[in-house]
């Protein structure tokens, strides 16, 4: 038990520990300023592989992709989350810090920097999504574009030969080694931490550490408050009452990894397990996962947010402006839209296809290609519980592949006529065509191949 504490718990205790020991030494000993090229190697290692590992993890995770087409819709999807929620993270964070601002009266020893001249919005839009040449995307100051180029080349990659492409492995190999690297400097991190903050107080004394103070004692509890009450909130958006159950079921081994290693890039590989455990399409956990450890950090939202009011705090300019509580509404308004247009989009179903009658429900096969037996050669009666549960929870990632999904009828009872399929392409291979039936209209299909090499598969006819 108690090694087990220490593996889990261990490294994140280490950290702690020699965050509180810099401080303590940069109090006791003001020359400890000498220690700050501790903490600037690990920060330089960790830049280092910021670049190679977004361009690899999301350029791959693109090329395996069963079709562009089903990328572009992943893309999509996942961006308009990763802008609401972080939006609501970081409105959030702007109103307590006017009502709780992190330095209460500015540093007399903070020097005042130039101001560069402010660019125009044209140049703003192309530096945000281009750079001059490729060599400029080889620095992590061009993030943005490294991520636009990244998603291009994993679609070509897709558009080459998808996964069997020899670039789509070599990228997928790269990403797994670059994952291990960072594990390996990860271990350098409480040494880094340890003179990084040694030096910050030697340099700037009690003023630094009674405003990093007051700035961390918000900064962590609201991050507890919104993983208690956010999460929660957003697996119930996306996956109603069963996808919070699964999110409870799932979430403690990554949350813990995401502790121990300070790290959502470290976390990667536990958040693909997880996704793996929950029923989650392969293709879609790699695209998503890698992006929002890359690009999506609703924390990282509460603590640009904290960061910018702490230096106006430092240097005495108000964190305030005229239209502030308008702009903030404004934002508000727009969360709301974007939200009601999320439940909008889980909660309405594609048009009901009529299927209560045998003519409708061979009809509808008919209308996909399929020839089957005129009647059934099995009818069963399936009551789901409340919430998916295996094997059902996996079988369902399948129908929200085609458009169907079986958390709209958790708590009723569904009947699965069973057809035997005449015209599938392989004669060889005996296959069955299953349509789940609720009230009347198809709630769920698939096609099954029950002889050697069998499989389960959507209701789509096989192309070619």
């Amino acid at each position: 038990m108690s090694r087990s504490f220490f593996r889990t718990y261990g490294f994140l205790g280490a950290m702690l520990l020699s965050i509180v020991l810099g401080c303590v030494l940069g109090a006791l000993w003001p020359q400890a300023a000498c220690l700050a090229p501790l903490g600037t190697i690990f920060i330089n290692l960790m830049f280092c592989i910021v670049v190679p590992l977004v361009f690899c993890s999301l350029a791959g995770s693109i090329a395996c992709m069963k079709s562009p087409r089903r990328a572009g819709k992943i893309m999509g999807t996942t961006l308009l989350v990763f802008v609401v929620t972080g939006l609501i993270a970081s409105v959030i964070m702007v109103i307590l810090m006017r009502l709780y601002p992190p330095v209460l009266k500015p540093w007399t020893d903070a020097a005042a920097g130039a101001v560069d001249e402010q660019a125009g919005i044209a140049e703003l839009l192309v530096n945000f999504f281009t750079v001059e040449d490729f060599t400029a995307l080889l620095s992590r100051r061009a993030m943005l574009p490294l991520i636009v180029f990244s998603i291009l080349t994993g679609f070509a990659v897709n558009l080459s030969g998808g996964a069997e492409c020899l670039t789509a492995k070599v990228l997928q190999d790269m990403t797994n080694c670059l994952l291990k690297l960072v594990s390996l400097i990860s271990y350098y991190a409480p040494v880094a931490f340890f003179g990084f903050f040694a030096s910050l107080v030697a340099t700037y004394g009690a003023q630094i550490t009674a405003s990093y103070g007051r700035a961390l004692l918000l900064y962590y509890p609201i991050c507890l408050i919104y993983a208690l009450i956010a999460f929660p909130l957003y697996a119930r958006i996306g996956g109603g009452q069963a996808g919070v159950a699964v999110m409870r079921r799932n979430i403690l081994p990554p949350a813990l990894t995401a502790l121990g290693t300070c790290s959502s890039v470290a976390s990667i590989p536990a958040n693909l397990e997880a996704a793996e455990r929950s029923g989650i399409p392969r293709d879609i956990s790699d695209l998503v996962l890698p992006l929002g450890a890359t690009m999506h950090m609703d924390g990282s939202c509460f603590s640009c947010v904290l960061k910018i009011s702490f230096l106006f705090g430092v240097f005495g300019i108000p964190f305030e402006g005229a239209g502030l509580i308008v702009k903030i509404l404004l934002v508000f308004a727009l969360l709301l839209a974007l939200f009601f247009a999320l439940r909008a989009c889980r909660h309405s179903a594609p048009p009901p296809i009529a299927a209560g009658t045998n003519e409708e429900r061979i009809s509808y096969l008919s209308s996909l290609g399929w020839i089957v037996a005129p009647q059934p050669i099995e009818t069963l009666s399936i009551t789901l519980g409340e919430t998916l549960e295996e094997p059902y929870l996996s079988y369902n990632a399948l129908q929200l592949e085609q458009g169907f999904d079986l958390t709209r009828y958790c708590g009723k009872t569904l009947s699965r006529y069973t057809y035997v399929v005449t015209n599938y392409p392989d004669p060889a291979r005996p296959c069955q065509l299953n349509l789940y039936v609720c009230d009347g209209v198809v709630a769920a299909g698939d096609l099954v191949c029950t002889g050697e090499n069998g499989f389960v598969a959507g209701l789509a006819f096989p192309a070619g």
